[in-house]
Order: C-alpha cells, then structure tokens, then sequence
C-alpha cells in the first residue's frame, strides 16, 4: 500500500456514496444537489511497515475531489488554501443555506496557501477535543488536576468527570464548564472582548498543527455562536485533528513531522484522555454501533460499544473506536483511533468533517445520513483487505 494507492481508494469511496443525493430538509426532501464539503484523512500503520496515510477533499467547488499534497514526513498540507467558516451577524452557518452564493461571502483566511481553496466545515463537538487536550495540558503543568473539585452553574464536580461527560456523551455543559477552566487558569485572556492571551494555539502550533483553532471563547464558559466563538472560530481540518491524535495515541509510531527532541504531547495526563475517548457513547457518524434499533441501520467502521453503554444492544463489529464526534443540523465529524480486537490487528487513524447534518439525516433518529457509516465501513474494508487484518 503507497499513499497515491490510500488516496485513490479515498477518492472512490466518497464518490461512491454519491453525497450529493442525499435528501436536504431545508429543501423539503429534495436532493441537496451540490456537492457538500467533506474533508477526509486517513493513517494506517501496517506492522512492520512505513505509516501510509492520505488526505482527499470535496465541495461544490471540487465535486470529483481534491488529493492533498503531503510530504513524507507527514507534514502540513501543501496545496490548499484553506478557508474558516463562515456565519451572519444572525449567527447562521451561511455557507450551507440553500442557494447560498459562496462569491459574496466574506471569507476568512484559516490556513495554508495554494492554487485551491477549501471552505473547512465547524468541527462541531468534535472541537471538545482540542479542549479535552488543552485541559490535560494544564494538568501535565501542574496548574490543574483530574480530581480538583470545579464548580459551574451550582454543581461541583472533579475536572475529570467535566472532561468524561464531555467526551463521552458530548454534554455542552461540561464544554461550559472546562472553557471556564482554562479562563481560570490563565489559559485563555480577553480583554475588552477581544482575545489576547491563547495558550491552546501555542500548544498545537508548536506540534506543527495550525490547522486547530479554539479562538473567542468567553471567561463564563461560552463557546458557541451565541458567545462570539462558534462557527468560523472553532475550526479543524481533517488532517490536523488526525495528526493531533497520532500524538495521542501510544501505539502509533513516532510522529515523522516533529524532530526527536520533540516532547511528548501529553504525559501524565494522557490515561485520562484516551479513557474518555474509549468510552465514547456517540457511534453515530463513520461507526453506527449506536443505532442498531434504528429501521433501515446501515453498518459503518465496526466498531463495537464500549460496555458501560451496549446494554440491550447487539453488539457487533472487530475493532475498537477511540473517538469524538460532533453533530448539529448542518455539520457532522469524527476522528479517533482505531484498533482490531484479537484476532483483528488492523490500526489506523481516521477523521471526517463534513456538512452533513441532522438536515440531510434519512431517519429522525439519525445525526447524519446513512452514506456516512456506509463510508466508514467501505474504507475499514479496504484497509482491511490491504494489511491483511
């Protein structure tokens, strides 16, 4: 397996589920017709061998996809000019409203340069984890802990089980709660409502991932579009959130774009974050383990649900999916670790941002549509077929 050979096969399997026919709400049913923005990034670690990884991305702009050009080291994306999404002063997500005109939006510069644009979908809760990192990252400093009592809107909890409910079951109060932390904790300054004082960029700038932003939170906890941040602030491509977790994830070889010296992302603090990432609750983007009871399920990466939530449900799959997810009416992510339960030995990294929606969901019940378990589970194939696992 080469990464020209990974990227094709990420090529074929968006083309495949044909996103463009999946039925948009706003338009009463219809087919949304445009191609809607996806951005995919794909690690696999075969034993033995070199790590073989890829980027593809789609929108209307690039409705057959376009490769990223990514050096051997792994390093950043060479070829895209990426673009921060975008809302009104109404706080709507304007890029994604039916007829929207993207030629008289005023966008914003996220990242990168190169002959082509790319508007990078809001991450959704799937920004919690560049929280969840920040947060660890105090800890490792000594300037907070797991078991330090924190108390927000009359409940006082440990930071650690804010850190666990945010991850696990995507609580926005919890989200609340840690954004308040870092204020704090002098992570994050604003004075006279502009930000001027951001430790998490420093964090993930100086592990060469530009790509992440977690720009105009509030001391009181807000975080969303309400608060100032929201769309077009909190922002993450595919690739930067898949090389955040190759920092995180033990088993995966040393990151190629960082020198030796480089030291490690997180230390003492890093149980804790892969804890609240293995037991996430939320399959329901590129796994579906969540809605097996959903009439008309389609099977996705087969990952199985961690114990504490598989209760009543069949369980199914060979692997498992250490992940965040992030769901609204107009965006869907995941990214996490994947991991072949014995016999299976298949590891990879993988993550998605799209906007695909609950709008474009085929069952009320849904987060997404089917077409995106269906992805998943056309690329864990083909990994599989690849490395024999």
């Amino acid at each position: 397996m080469q990464q020209a050979d990974l990227a094709q096969a990420l090529l074929e399997a968006v083309r495949t589920q044909r996103f463009e026919q999946c039925a948009d709400a706003m338009l009463g049913g219809a087919a949304v017709g445009l191609h809607p923005n996806i951005d995919l990034a794909v690690a696999a670690f075969p034993e033995g061998e070199a790590p073989v990884f890829a980027n593809v991305l789609f929108s209307r702009e690039h409705p057959q996809g376009l490769i990223a050009d990514i050096a051997a080291d792994a390093g950043a994306v060479r070829n895209i000019a990426f673009l921060a999404d975008a809302q009104d002063q109404q706080g709507r997500s304007i890029a994604w409203l039916p007829g929207s005109d993207w030629q008289r939006i005023d966008w914003r510069p996220l990242m990168g340069t190169g002959p082509q644009r790319f508007v990078a979908p809001y991450p959704a809760s799937l920004a919690k984890l560049m929280l969840l990192v920040g947060v660890a990252h105090l800890i490792d400093q000594g300037r907070s802990s797991w078991e330090q009592p924190l108390c927000f809107q009359g409940r006082a909890r440990p930071v650690g089980d804010w850190a666990f409910d945010m991850t696990t079951i995507s609580c926005n109060l919890s989200t609340s709660a840690l954004v308040m932390h870092l204020h704090d904790c002098g992570a994050i300054r604003r004075d006279a409502g502009v930000e001027t004082q951001n430790e998490l960029h420093q964090l993930f700038e100086a592990y060469g991932l530009s790509g992440l932003r977690f720009a105009n939170t509030c001391a009181d906890g807000g975080w969303g579009n309400a608060a100032g941040s929201g769309v077009g602030h909190l922002q993450m491509t595919a690739w930067d959130s898949l090389r955040l977790l190759w920092l995180l994830d033990p088993q995966a070889p040393a990151a190629p774009w960082l020198p030796p010296t480089q030291p490690a992302l997180l230390a003492a603090s890093l149980d804790h974050v892969l804890y609240c990432l293995n037991e996430q609750k939320l399959h329901q983007v590129l796994s579906s383990s969540s809605l097996t009871a959903i009439p008309g399920w389609v099977a996705g990466l087969p990952a199985r649900l961690p114990e504490r939530w598989a209760a009543g449900k069949a369980q199914v799959g060979e692997l498992r999916f250490a992940h965040k997810t992030g769901n609204t009416e107009n965006y869907s992510a995941d990214a996490g670790i994947v991991q072949g339960i014995t016999p299976a030995r298949r590891h990879y990294l993988i993550a998605l941002s799209s906007n695909l929606g609950r709008r474009y969901a085929d069952d009320p019940r849904a987060v997404s549509p089917w077409r995106l378990p269906a992805l998943g589970a056309m690329i864990d194939t083909k990994l599989k077929d690849w490395m024999s696992c």
